[in-house]
């Protein structure tokens, strides 16, 4: 039984013709060879699979071949391109820098430069994953790639350019390798299954092309597996199944339910799919996926980027005018945003059932913000909201207890009613009541002196208010606001300042007692401070001690700002101002056994 051998190292291209989807290189490298215009250092840089390591090998080969081709090809016949073939070609070297990184194997590299080679024009030298190199690695490289001998040429090739010091990318010539596109890999794939003698459906190639995300060898890779898979017949449907991946009919019926507002079916349809093993994250990104393409198919123009098995655009057309652009859009943000807390979600299925419940009825919350024929954002309501309120009953004396006549109001009724008076109710029922504003209404009655039969006594306004509510409210007078003055402004500060003191503030406690005061309005003073530290502790207090101060007052609207006081800036010493690296100067002028230590240790202090 013969060795089997993977396609993608059986069908690895020994030309540049025969390398898939990068045609800008191997022209560009074809005629640089042909004009005989080659660098001496070139940098191959894009993702996995593309052709980077390929290209340099075929590159190597074509610039030793000893009766290149009139198209720039080579041989394949003479003695170089044979060894080279062969894997014998002592004018090739390559090295793998992922495992050979230090400074150390860059120098024996380096060593090996200097000797010319013994056949052929050229010696290559091809570093894969140039990326991983140290620093060290790096500056010791430097040197012999920008000045190599005349015969030397290096190849370096990475799938991370940005990892590479400018140093090194400034002396390199540098070709972006780009991915295969999905009609590329898709030709590449029928042309091997011919030669292997496979049945494969153009349809499951483009699953197999688009599962590799444009990198070749993945896709021979999948290709292998499924052949073995499914003993040499590639359909849809095997493919489906082995790459685990939701048959778009699955999305579509998805799509239905959810329009429709059948929840029910979705329920079902979504248990059917996690009965055949797929993950709840595979369902949310396979979806979000099917919207997206929805989405492209709703402008005739961005058809092109729909990328899908052929023979579905029709479909995913039509489907496309059946649903708004307002659905897709909200869809989109609620697969987002349920694809990206699935990780946290302790209820996988349960989470992937709430998202499609917020996709049932989302058609039914855009309807219901359509104003106008167009769809309006909802908007938060940041202004008052109307409360209910109660209106109070007239207040009036009680009749007499003969003759049923009104008694005549109080003769200083209206000296009392000019006051302002309010009434809070008291917490019985609901801790959250709003206190019920009382103002009294001066009346134009005759001042007659009554007695009430029962008391006996004169009543007032107040008087009355407090017999008839004294079991539900609490009735208040308010007083007057106090203007401020030095002395109660000074009092009151210094009260606050021992209640800090008293809470163990002391910092705190001694800022207040340090401070002025100046007052400069009526509803208005001044904080004067020393520092901006003393001004921190005062603003951690302003709440309380102004809420204190305008009871003193009776004010609510006392205000005051902090001011400090400029003074004599703090000199900083001398040692603060030095960097890290005068800092450890001055140490070993101090200590010289520190610079000892580092030098024996061989330290590299980072500054």
């Amino acid at each position: 039984m013969d060795k089997f051998i993977v396609s993608a190292r059986k069908y690895r291209p020994q030309t540049f013709d025969t390398v898939v989807g990068q045609a800008h290189i191997t022209t560009t490298l074809k005629n640089a060879i042909a004009n005989n215009q080659l660098a001496h250092a070139f940098l191959f840089c894009g993702p996995r699979g593309v052709g980077k390591t390929t290209c340099a090998r075929i590159l190597a080969k074509t610039i030793n071949c000893e009766s290149r081709q009139p198209d720039g090809e080579a041989c394949n016949k003479c003695n170089s391109c044979r060894s080279f073939n062969e894997g014998t070609s002592l004018n090739i070297h390559e090295l793998d820098a992922a495992s050979n990184n230090s400074v150390d194997d860059i120098r024996s590299l380096v060593e090996q430069v200097r000797f010319a080679p013994q056949a052929g024009k050229y010696k290559v030298y091809i570093v894969d994953e140039v990326h991983m190199l140290s620093a060290s690695a790096f500056n010791a490289f430097l040197k012999t790639l920008e000045e190599p001998p005349p015969y030397a040429i290096f190849i370096l090739a990475t799938t991370e350019k940005h990892k590479i010091l400018p140093t090194i990318l400034s002396r390199c010539q540098i070709f972006d390798f780009k991915r295969i596109t999905t009609n590329d890999t898709v030709e590449h794939l029928e042309e091997i299954a011919v030669k292997e003698d496979i049945h494969a459906e153009k349809a499951a190639l483009q699953v197999i092309a688009q599962k590799s995300e444009g990198c070749m060898r993945d896709a021979l890779s999948i290709l292998d597996k499924i052949v073995s898979f499914t003993t040499g017949e590639v359909t849809y449907q095997n493919t489906l199944e082995h790459l685990n991946i939701l048959d778009h009919d699955y999305y579509f019926k998805l799509l239905d339910c959810l329009t429709m507002q059948d929840l029910a079916g979705a329920m079902l349809l979504y248990d059917e799919i996690n009965r055949k093993g797929f993950e709840g994250d595979l369902v949310l990104n396979g979806l979000a996926e099917f919207m997206r393409n929805i989405l492209v198919c709703k402008d005739a123009r961005a058809v092109t980027l729909l990328d899908v098995v052929e023979g579905m655009q029709t479909k995913y057309t039509q489907t496309a005018d059946k649903v708004s652009t307002a659905y897709l859009v909200s869809a989109l943000n609620i697969l987002n945003e349920s694809e990206i807390n699935y990780k946290m979600a302790r209820n996988k299925r349960l989470h992937v059932e709430l998202a499609l419940i917020k996709l049932n009825f989302l058609q039914q919350a855009i309807e219901l913000s359509v104003e106008n024929g167009s769809v309006v954002k909802k908007k938060r309501v940041d202004g008052p909201v109307a409360y209910k309120t109660k209106a109070i009953p007239t207040l009036q004396s009680k009749p007499a207890a003969t003759g049923g006549s009104i008694a005549p109001l109080p003769e200083n009724h209206q000296e009392k009613t000019e006051s302002k008076l309010f009434i809070q109710q008291q917490q019985t029922k609901a801790p959250d009541i709003r206190p019920m504003q009382f103002s009294a209404v001066p009346v134009t009655a005759p001042t007659v002196t009554s007695v009430n039969p029962v008391a006996g006594t004169k009543k007032n306004l107040l008087t009355a208010l407090q017999e008839k509510y004294h079991g539900t409210h609490v009735i208040e007078e308010i007083k007057e606001a106090i203007a401020l003055n030095d002395t109660e402004l000074f009092r009151v500060w210094l009260k606050y300042a021992d209640k800090l003191e008293e809470q163990q503030k002391h910092s705190s406690s001694k800022t207040f007692r340090t401070a002025k005061l100046h007052i400069d309005e009526d509803n208005f003073f001044t904080v004067t401070v020393f520092a901006y530290t003393q001004q921190k502790f005062v603003e951690q207090e302003r709440i309380m001690v102004a809420d204190a101060i305008q009871q003193a007052f009776n004010n609510r609207s006392i205000s005051f700002k902090i001011v400090v006081e400029e003074g004599a800036k703090e000199e900083i010493p001398q040692a603060m101002m030095l960097n890290s690296r005068q800092r450890f100067e001055r140490i070993a002028e101090q200590f010289p056994m520190v610079r000892e230590l580092k030098d024996r240790l061989k330290l590299e202090i980072d500054y």
